[in-house]
């Protein structure tokens, strides 16, 4: 309670928490595009290349506003983004390695300006190592306001070409066919991109802001196959960890609010792949098991009914053993029989003496039929 206390009526914690829920949403959003249109890695090679945009920004101008910084930011991700477009067009370089290229060069240029900038006689370039792994508890209310007008203006146009953003992401020839301009769209989408990543290094930093990019859009496709429903549950998933890191790293002192954003996000991804339910791992696995288990059924059932075929006597019995031999590494026969009596489809007539009932007579020849392709009746049985 104290915690929901402070959220609200603490200046400091609710400043983090809003400017955090503000990252999330903006690049959980964008993210969902990059990771549809395998681009996952351009997040992080944006992300480290923003930091000699930052740094060149404030030795220009000798400023630390927040749009100053965040606009050198933004440069410098687009001028990484145009290298690797270069690279990949002109030369046979694929685009894993061009991204790997940029990334560190850009990188290491900021180190370097960074350290740079600490030789300069001005007092007011301290604090710009903050970017490389984030100072969420140094966010004001003005830099939640830059955060918040630029993450609304980005989701704003993301909504506006959302028909364009869709097609490109899923099939950027049929785009082009149509007339759209693939290029230009591609342009303002890793724009918007860039921009939804620089907004968040103050607070998470260079090294970790590609999970936000990455992290709730991957956790988002596994509950969804709408890419609407997606955007809306990766920008959740992002809010809902900006906030928890904010909580969380406001319970004890040196925990750092990105890398706990981070740590949280894992969190929501790793119960998305177990839990999903079309694609967790765990609703997987339950799935196999009743395809398994309905597959041992039919089988059974179907043994029984083609050695039915073989006596003039419909109730001739067949043993246990004979079914057993039949299923051969399958195993569970008894198991299986017991079920289709609970079932009506089979009926015990002596000690391990197994045969079909009227009911499971009619059930076996339709299962036949549908293995072999042919036509048939409608059925009102099933197993299931």
């Amino acid at each position: 309670m104290d915690i929901l206390y402070s959220l609200f009526f603490d200046y400091t914690l609710r400043t983090v928490a809003i400017g955090t829920a503000i990252i999330g949403i903006v690049s959980g959003a964008l993210g969902c595009f990059a990771l549809l249109r395998k681009q996952s890695l351009l997040g992080d090679a944006i992300s480290h290349a923003t930091l000699p945009g930052v740094v060149i920004a404030f030795l220009l101008t000798g400023s630390k506003a927040p749009l100053v910084l965040i606009i050198g930011g933004i440069i410098a991700g687009w001028l990484a983004t145009l290298l690797v477009t270069t690279i990949v067009r002109h030369t046979r370089i694929k685009e894993d390695s061009a991204l790997g290229i940029a990334l560190s060069v850009f990188f290491g240029f900021g180190l370097v300006m960074l350290a740079f900038s600490q030789t300069v006689p001005n007092a007011n370039q301290a604090g710009l190592n903050r970017f490389l792994f984030g100072q969420a508890a140094a966010i004001i209310e003005r830099d939640v306001i830059t955060m918040g007008v630029l993450g609304f203006i980005t989701l704003g146009l993301m909504t506006l070409f959302w028909k364009e953003f869709k097609i490109l992401s899923f099939d950027p020839e049929y785009a082009a066919s149509l007339g759209f301009p693939v290029r230009w769209l591609d342009i303002l989408l890793t724009t918007l991109l860039v921009v939804a990543i620089v907004i968040g290094l103050q607070a998470v930093g260079v090294i970790l802001m590609s999970a936000m990019v990455v992290a709730p859009a991957a956790a988002a496709r596994q509950w969804t196959n709408r890419l609407g429903l997606m955007v809306g549950l990766a920008a959740l998933f992002g809010a809902m960890s900006g906030v928890g890191g904010a909580m969380v790293s406001s319970l004890g002192s040196g925990l750092g609010t990105g890398p706990v954003i981070v740590l949280i996000i894992s969190v929501i991804v790793v119960v998305s792949m177990l839990l999903a339910p079309n694609r967790g791992l765990v609703w997987n696995w339950i799935r196999q098991q009743r395809n398994r288990h309905r597959l041992r059924l039919e089988t059974v059932l179907s043994d029984l009914y083609i050695l039915s075929q073989q006596h003039q006597d419909p109730s001739h019995g067949h043993s246990i053993e004979i079914l057993r031999a039949m299923n051969v590494g399958r195993g569970g026969v008894e198991h299986s029989l017991h079920i289709l009596l609970e079932k009506g489809y089979v009926q015990e007539i002596g000690p391990d003496s197994w045969v079909l009932t009227p009911r499971g007579l009619a059930e076996a020849k339709r299962l036949l039929q549908d293995m072999n392709g042919l036509p048939q009746p409608l059925q009102e049985v099933t197993v299931s």
